[in-house]
């Protein structure tokens, strides 16, 4: 998804004020089922961001079994393509795209493609990361278009991501009785804002 500082076009050129960079995306990494926040980078859409996220993810997930594949489903965005096989090797990974073809603002067509290893076909799909975006964007009004709480310099934004990011997968139900880190095993219970302050 993207997130906005301030309008690429107001920003002049080599402005020594990197927090005010102009347009940047909230890059996320969820497990598929549970919504579980993995990892998440805010910067430009480049290659860099995307080796910064999976700098996190590839800390985050290990294959603990060399028979066992990790899947990854994402948009068409090319840098994912030659960013992933420096974490993971290809054959460790069944890794394919949902490229979205659209005219006139509408999405007339939807390609699956299978980059790498041997994913199921019907099984790629980016659904949960774009509800995860719609999720974003109704429970943080700085990701909110065209409003006044937009967010403006990169370091509020990431501020505010590091919370949301705690809070959705340790405090907020995503059933109505587990969190995403329950669902995930990585928590006993329903986290409070007292035990996050204390702990």
């Amino acid at each position: 998804m993207d997130g906005c500082k301030k309008k690429q076009k107001k920003v002049e050129q080599g402005s020594p004020n990197s927090d005010s960079e102009g347009d940047a995306w909230i890059f996320i990494f969820i497990k598929r089922g549970s919504y579980f926040i993995v990892a998440y980078e805010i910067g430009k859409r480049t290659k860099e961001s995307c080796e910064k996220l999976f700098e996190k993810v590839f800390d985050r997930i290990q294959l603990p079994f060399p028979d066992k594949k990790i899947e990854i489903f994402s948009d068409g965005h090319e840098d994912y393509t030659n960013t992933i096989p420096e974490y993971y090797a290809e054959t460790c990974v069944d890794y394919g795209q949902v490229i979205k073809i659209r005219e006139g603002g509408k999405i007339v067509e939807k390609i699956k493609k299978v980059i790498y290893g041997t994913p199921n076909i019907d099984e790629i799909e980016t659904t949960d990361i774009e509800n995860m975006n719609s999720i974003n964007r109704e429970r943080q009004g700085r990701l909110v278009r065209k409003t006044k709480c937009f967010s403006k310099k990169k370091t509020k934004l990431i501020n505010s991501y590091e919370l949301f990011h705690l809070y959705w997968n340790f405090m907020d139900k995503l059933t109505k009785t587990e969190t995403p880190a329950m669902l995930e095993g990585l928590a006993d219970h329903q986290w409070n804002w007292e035990e996050f302050f204390n702990f």
